[in-house]
């Protein structure tokens, strides 16, 4: 990548939103020669949305970067050529003596625009905490688990700037576990003059921040320092902050005494988003992007996609770019047409038989006893965990979800429905199963 478009992007990552950043500016690739900036596109659409959104404000600030005020910037679609695409996270093995140590943290991400519900507000609440106890035991280390797209890293890099806020000189890194694997296992496998440079800058943040820390399962050499670096970090009293996609404990291929080190900290979930924090979402990243969304759009794209945050602002995304190439305004009709496909192939995917036949596996019982008249109690709460499913994740009526239970009257429905809500709150084996059966149902 050229260094001139690194400091752009650098520049343009606190300017626009952490949507735009991600869908238009960060994939571009860039070349650099003869005066000339050229940044690559991977299609003509894409290459039309930055033309047309960010092409002036990426001028005039290479320009000033530069210091060469006639430096011509343009747009292609395609790969740049003879280059390799450029690592996105920046180099851990940096001397921890140098002042051009980054954090990897996003400045655009903040507990503020963090749109909190009952899914995650547990998490948001825990997150916050470590902030104002930064290293205590009670706190160390701190595991945020949940599928894909439902906010885990927003949190890190919310608690990241919290921090950094406090106290600008404490010593951050986040990184992804994939990139973390890769530096470990270069420098063990390179020399041992090597291995200690990165032992001695691990050792020397104040918190460590790994996203994604599933990627090391069946890594055993990897693990090894990892649990080293664990240790070394609890006893000086750094902070350690993980998320994975399952609790901790239920990593599979994962060293135990990782696993053992985890469970001393503080774990907490997140789950996907009920309609209304998916209402919230939509209309707080439509206000990021400058874009007006109405309520009832809102809603109708909240109620056809009950899933995580990803799905909702790639919604989001073919909407405001179908406006901005047709000009016209962003209403429901408009909304059905532009998403037509995407709301089909959610309903396919989420059907009662579907919650149907899940229920039923996951609780060793068949599908024929989900349906039936049976009253045990191993067969009645799964049912009615599979009848509360059906009525949140699709958009059947309580008359339409009973006559698929069965033959079952909408009241059987409503009762259901309320007696796992009640015990979600009071019953923890009880939520985890919800939580892990809506995470099957979505992904």
């Amino acid at each position: 990548m050229s260094s001139l478009w690194a400091d752009c992007l650098n520049h343009l990552q606190s300017k626009v939103s952490s949507t735009d950043y991600s869908t238009w500016l960060r994939p571009l690739q860039a070349s650099f020669s003869d005066g000339e900036l050229t940044l690559y596109a991977q299609n003509q659409f894409v290459e039309k949305w930055v033309k047309d959104n960010f092409l002036s404000e990426i001028i005039d600030l290479a320009r000033f970067l530069s210091k060469n005020e006639t430096l011509i910037v343009t747009t292609r679609v395609g790969i740049r050529p003879n280059e390799k695409r450029a690592e996105a996270t920046q180099n851990a093995q940096q001397d921890s003596t140098t002042s051009t140590f980054k954090t990897g943290i996003n400045p655009g991400q903040h507990f503020d625009n963090f749109v909190q519900g009952r899914s995650n507000q547990l998490a948001k609440a825990v997150a916050q905490q470590v902030v104002n106890e930064l290293g205590q035991s009670h706190c160390n280390p701190l595991s945020l688990y949940a599928n894909t797209g439902l906010g885990k890293t927003h949190l890190l890099h919310a608690i990241g700037n919290a921090l950094l806020k406090k106290t600008p000189n404490l010593r951050i890194l986040y990184i992804h576990s994939e990139r973390f694997y890769r530096d470990i296992l270069k420098a063990i496998n390179t020399n041992s003059q090597e291995a200690d440079k990165l032992k001695k800058f691990y050792r020397s943040l104040d918190v460590l921040m790994i996203d994604d820390i599933q990627f090391l399962a069946d890594k055993p050499k990897v693990q090894e320092e990892f649990l080293h670096l664990l240790n070394a970090l609890f006893d000086q009293g750094k902070q350690v902050i993980l998320t994975s996609n399952v609790y901790p404990k239920n990593i599979e291929g994962i060293d135990p005494l990782i696993k053992s080190r985890l469970s001393c900290g503080i774990s907490s979930t997140i789950e996907p988003p009920e309609l209304e924090t998916r209402v919230a979402i939509l209309r707080k990243k439509a206000e990021e992007r400058g874009v007006e969304l109405l309520e009832d759009v809102a809603y109708l794209i909240g109620q056809k996609l009950r899933t995580h945050v990803r799905e909702l602002e790639g919604a989001l995304n073919s909407v405001i770019a179908w406006q901005t190439v047709t000009h016209r305004p962003i209403t429901i009709d408009m909304a059905r047409e532009v998403l037509r496909d995407r709301f089909a192939a959610y309903e396919q995917l989420i059907t009662i038989e579907n919650i149907q036949r899940i229920v039923a596996d996951h609780y060793n019982i068949k599908l024929a006893d989900i349906k039936s008249k049976s009253r045990t109690r191993t067969i009645a709460r799964p049912r009615q965990i599979a009848m509360a499913l059906a009525k949140e994740l699709t958009n059947h009526s309580l008359p339409e979800i009973g006559r698929e239970f069965g033959g079952r009257d909408h009241t059987t429905v409503m009762h259901a429905c309320k007696t796992i809500a009640e015990l979600r709150d009071t019953d923890t084996s009880i939520q985890e199963d919800y939580t892990l059966l809506t995470r099957k149902l979505s992904s």
